[in-house]
């Protein structure tokens, strides 16, 4: 395991424990991730140099972001994690980048709002275009960040927005990568999730983008999902925890798609 995965693992150990206390400690939090006072310290400094918790004496309290949403947006196993990095990195610091909703495409905007190497002026900025309430209220925060929110009708459970606003919304848009996440994938069905209003808006965003980059874990490979978002031969790269089916894995590269297991 790296050490960047290895910090992000305690980041979202930090924000589940917030989620469920509201305020933690440095003695409490070095005793519940078995690490260092001073590593937690260090931790705390950088979720609130993110917004994502804000700074006390002796600890942090927790942002409205980081205290709202569900366990599974705060918490992420390591696959999740490996896939989400690994992703952030193809991503030139300049690009315009789409990102649909979901949990690993959540994991993914986090890891790229923690690079180094992302210019911070007005007119070099990597801009993020999503049509995910939490992506968007999160990456709003980062300055050397501009977002871009489509418009329409929300999905309470996935807070993806969807519907004829955000379609006219992207046609006035060009997008150099869209990175989507799934609910399902194969080399027959392609990209696939399980709403047909999501299916719409996550296809336009293809169809709008240069590069069509998808992340998933090794269990969507074992799924079918109602609505196809694009076929297989329209996605570039796939980026893959080392779970995955050989098998499976081995269909989807004969199709030309460049596979990355994390």
């Amino acid at each position: 395991m790296t050490a960047a995965t290895d910090r992000s693992q305690r980041w979202n150990r930090l924000l589940e424990l917030l989620a469920d206390t509201g305020r933690l400690s440095v003695e409490e939090a070095a005793e519940r991730l078995g690490v260092s006072p001073a590593t937690v310290r260090r931790d705390f400094t950088a979720l609130a140099d993110q917004q994502l918790a804000t700074r006390t004496h002796g600890g942090i309290v927790a942002t409205q972001v980081a205290y709202e949403l569900p366990a599974r947006y705060r918490s992420g196993d390591a696959a999740k994690q490996r896939v989400a990095e690994y992703a952030a990195g193809l991503l030139d610091p300049a690009e315009v980048v789409g990102l649909n909703g979901g949990t690993t495409t959540t994991a993914v905007a986090r890891a790229l709002a923690r690079r180094p190497d992302l210019p911070n002026t007005a007119d070099h900025q990597m801009t993020i275009v999503t049509n995910a309430l939490n992506i968007a209220g999160e990456m709003v925060l980062r300055p050397q960040l501009r977002t871009i929110c489509l418009g329409g009708m929300a999905r309470r459970e996935s807070y993806e927005l969807h519907g004829p606003l955000a379609e006219r919304a992207l046609a006035e848009l060009r997008l150099d990568t869209v990175v989507l996440g799934v609910d399902a994938l194969s080399a027959e069905g392609g990209a696939q999730c399980r709403h047909l209003d999501e299916a719409g808006i996550n296809a336009e965003m293809a169809r709008r983008a240069r590069r069509v980059v998808v992340v998933a874990t090794a269990e969507k490979l074992q799924r079918t999902a109602l609505a196809r978002i694009c076929p297989i031969e329209d996605i570039e790269i796939l980026v893959l925890d080392t779970a995955a089916d050989p098998a499976q894995v081995a269909r989807i590269r004969e199709t030309g798609v460049r596979v990355e297991l994390v």
